[in-house]
Formats: C-alpha cells, structure tokens, sequence
C-alpha cells in the first residue's frame, strides 16, 4: 500500500485490545503502533506513536473515552477518533460525537466492517452503522425539542444554522445525515466527488464543525431526516 494507516488502540480490557490488534494486523495497510489501558495514557501515547487513528473504548477506569475524545481533539492536527462501543451506551455515543468522534462503530460488529470503518474515517468518510443511524433517530424522536443532542441549542438552533447553508450545501448536509458515502452523493446529486468534498468542507467552515459526524448531527436536530 503506498500508505500504511497507523492506529492506537485505547481500551481497558487486555483481551479485546489483543483481539482488535490480531484483527487489524490482518489488513495490509493498517498498522497497530501502539495500546493505552487508560484515557490518561492516550495523550502521552499520541504524542510518542503519532496515530492516523484512535480506536477509543468510551468505559475506561481514571479518563473515559468521552474525555480523552475531547482532549484530543482540541489538540492541533489531532487524529482522528473512531468510537468502540456497546448499543447500550447511546446517551455517551452522542456526548463522543459532539466531542469530535468521527462516528462510531459497535464492539459486536463483524471484523470487516470494522476495518472498514477504520479506512473510511481516515479518508475522511462518516461512519455511522445502520444501527447508529437508527439509535440517533430513536433518540431525536423521543428527545424534547432536540434537548439530547445539544446543550447549546434546540432545533430552533439548528434551523438557524442550516439557514446559513446554501440550496446545494443543504442538500449536501442532508445526504451526509442520512450516511452516504461522497461517491454516494455525487451520483445521488449528479455532481463529481470532488465537489461534494468542496461542498462538506464549506458546510464545516460554515457551521463551526469539525467532521461529518457534527453535520448529521445538526441534521438529526433541525428533524429532516
């Protein structure tokens, strides 16, 4: 591969973490550069391995995987942040992506699918899994005025920042909140991938984001998906 992907893997448990570097050792352009049992050992982990990537679990015993998410991504150039995670923890997914996850991905998911959400993320595609989807539209429906997925605002707020975005850029927006992929877009709008890229990276500048998974998040929100 002309680029290896470089990975840390963040999780408490000894056994999963052996899992998942057995598991993503098998993929030819991805590499396992490091572990942390912790969210205080990420950052010092980052610092010394330099990851493409955090495979980071959210329960962890002295920093959860919410709080090292954080830390790290007001770093500058961080990397990027792929939630592991049980269905059962929705309210702390939600807390991950507002934080700067770029999606997440459940610990019972087949290896595959995995390694691909770990490509995906780096090429920076969204991943949120059809249960995902399906948890933050359960959450959005039975949340008050949208309370759940923010704390700054409603889906008045929402509305608000959509309001900025151009007839093309909205429909954009509304494509990444359903889960589609840039090729997906670009056939669906009839436009070239390229400008779909052009597109998301101005919806970001324009909405104060920081990934896709902020964009779907707003879209969930403003309720029209």
């Amino acid at each position: 591969m002309d680029k290896m992907t470089r990975v840390l893997i963040a999780d408490d448990d000894p056994l999963v973490r052996s899992g998942l570097r057995l598991m993503l050792g098998g993929a030819p352009d991805i590499e396992v550069v490091a572990e942390a049992a912790d969210g205080t050992d990420v950052q010092p982990r980052v610092d010394e391995y330099h990851p493409d990537l955090v495979l980071m679990d959210i329960r962890m015993p002295r920093m959860d995987g919410l709080t090292a998410t954080a830390a790290l991504r007001r770093r500058p150039d961080p990397p990027e942040v792929l939630i592991l995670t049980t269905f059962s923890t929705d309210s702390y997914v939600l807390e991950a992506l507002r934080a700067g996850a770029a999606g997440y991905v459940l610990k019972h998911t087949p290896p595959a699918q995995i390694i691909a959400a770990v490509r995906n993320v780096v090429a920076g595609e969204p991943v949120l899994s059809p249960a995902a989807v399906k948890l933050l539209i359960t959450t959005v429906a039975s949340a008050e005025n949208g309370a759940v997925l923010s704390r700054d605002g409603d889906r008045d707020e929402a509305d608000r920042l959509l309001v900025r975005l151009g007839r093309r850029e909205r429909e954009v927006a509304l494509a990444v909140g359903q889960g589609k992929t840039n090729a997906e877009i670009a056939a669906a709008l009839h436009m070239s991938v390229p400008t779909v890229k052009a597109h998301v990276s101005h919806i970001l500048t324009k909405l104060n984001l920081t990934n896709r998974v902020q964009i779907a998040l707003v879209v969930y929100r403003a309720g029209i998906v």
